[in-house]
């Protein structure tokens, strides 16, 4: 006869709520409600059930316990890269302001993909969130489709359409072409070069450029494309290449302040003085922008703004607050420093 201690012991249950109503000395009803809708108990039963949570290790189950309200508590956000600096700031505000309102943030990495985009849509909607966040206005119609039958909040970001999915806080990628274009129009320069990432925002600076220099004659310009992630060594060698063609430029306009500041590094590298010789101008107004050698000139875009604004909207929403506008224009601001 085997003794006790030989016996496969069974494995370890998760703490019920049940465990945590003995533990609290209340009824398991009570402790819900304690748990899904604190503002209608009393604050000393709220802070006895959260003791008792915390001496259990009770993990409340948010899908099953949100059928009720149909609510998760989790906002869903998708951004392109979480290593690209641009999106750091609007990232960190939605989490900020999310928590401000007691929602969490579920982030995903789509990594510049339309496809990944939708599969990971598809999949973060089988967790029942209560919102999404997407970046950008140029999806796949599958996930298109998946969004609108989940019939839940949406903001997209970084982007401007009279026509988003849902809401949307943004500015035009375009306008900033125009302006970066007109700016070195303006001072004079009529030999370009253009660094390029091919995501499509990017690509709609670059259109704004392009729609620009065709109202002007006798300009000239060269592109150069790098893959993206865009880098300051992938900036260095776009730079490279355009010098290594033989041709004069005096000023070069990138796609990012990274690749802005790699531009800066290779003309300097090669004895070429810095906006004397050649001018560069970047996007982002990034953290270093001000403090290199010389000071970049760049386009300013609240990244901070965006991440609260878009929180606040999807949180008003799902609340059922009035929300005074489903489209936010936040703009922009060229901001000339040293290097043009």
């Amino acid at each position: 006869m085997k003794n006790a201690s030989d016996a496969k012991k069974s494995p370890a249950r998760p703490p019920t709520l049940e465990d945590v109503a003995r533990a609290a000395g209340l009824s398991p009803i009570t402790v819900s409600r304690a748990l899904n809708t604190p503002d209608i108990v009393r604050p000393k039963t709220v802070a006895k059930v959260k003791e008792a949570v915390q001496l259990t290790g009770y993990i409340p189950n948010m899908l099953a316990g949100g059928l009720a309200s149909r609510r998760s508590k989790l906002i869903a956000v998708v951004v392109p890269q979480i290593n690209n600096s641009m999106f750091i700031d609007t990232i960190q505000a939605i989490s900020d302001e999310l928590a401000l309102r007691n929602y969490h943030m579920l982030l995903c990495v789509s990594g510049y993909s339309p496809e990944t985009e939708a599969d990971i849509v598809s999949t973060l909607l089988s967790r029942r969130p209560d919102g999404i966040v997407l970046t950008g206005i140029h999806h796949s119609s599958e996930l298109k489709k998946c969004v609108l039958n989940a019939a839940i909040p949406v903001v997209e970001i970084w982007d401007l359409t009279p026509t988003p999915l849902d809401m949307l806080i943004g500015f035009s990628h375009e306008k900033i072409g125009n302006a970066l274009a007109r700016f070195m129009l303006g001072k004079g320069h009529q030999r370009f070069g253009l660094i390029w990432t091919p995501d499509q925002r990017a690509a709609l600076r670059h259109k704004g450029i392009l729609d620009v220099f065709a109202t002007h004659t006798g300009l000239t310009f060269t592109d150069s494309h790098v893959p993206l992630p865009a880098t300051i060594a992938r900036g260095r060698e776009a730079m490279a290449q355009l010098l290594d063609r033989g041709e004069q430029y005096s000023a070069i306009i990138c796609s990012s302040d990274t690749l802005a500041q790699g531009a800066i590094f290779e003309a300097q590298s090669r004895g070429l003085r810095v906006p004397e010789d050649v001018a560069v101008i970047g996007f982002g107004d990034l953290d270093f922008a001000q403090c290199t050698l010389p000071p970049l000139t760049t386009v300013k875009v609240d990244r901070w703004k965006i991440g609260q604004q878009a929180a606040t909207l999807l949180a008003d929403k799902i609340e059922g607050l009035p929300v005074a506008e489903s489209v936010v224009d936040i703009g922009f601001t060229l901001i000339e420093r040293g290097s043009a």
